[in-house]
């Protein structure tokens, strides 16, 4: 796995871990919430995890960024999908977005290699 990728999901994981193991209710109601919020329901995962990728993009938070195109790229969105995807952030968000696109797109191509 790509060196960016595995380091992202590693710290990722591992600071879960710290943050839910405190069992603090509030946090943990929160990433359970987060959690079904991106379950398949009306909208499929598929979309769902679009929207999140939009939403993100137009927050710039870059590890929500990463998160989603992992998602995306699980649930088998194209390249040519994603730069639509791209394009709706940028459109929505400005142009303050495009750095986060730049580093969108870097991210998007180390999944590809995978």
């Amino acid at each position: 796995m790509n060196k960016q990728i595995q380091e992202f999901n590693d710290y990722r994981a591992k600071m879960n871990e710290v943050i839910l193991g405190k069992k603090n209710l509030v946090i943990n109601r929160l990433y359970n919430l987060d959690t079904n919020t991106y379950a398949e329901g009306a909208l499929p995962v598929r979309s769902k995890e679009m929207l999140g990728l939009v939403a993100s993009m137009v927050l710039r938070c870059d590890d929500c960024i990463k998160y989603h195109l992992g998602k995306c790229h699980e649930e088998g969105i194209t390249t040519e999908e994603m730069y639509e995807i791209f394009a709706v952030a940028n459109i929505v968000g400005g142009t303050i977005v495009i750095p986060h696109t730049r580093r969108a797109a870097e991210y998007w191509e180390a999944l590809q290699e995978n």
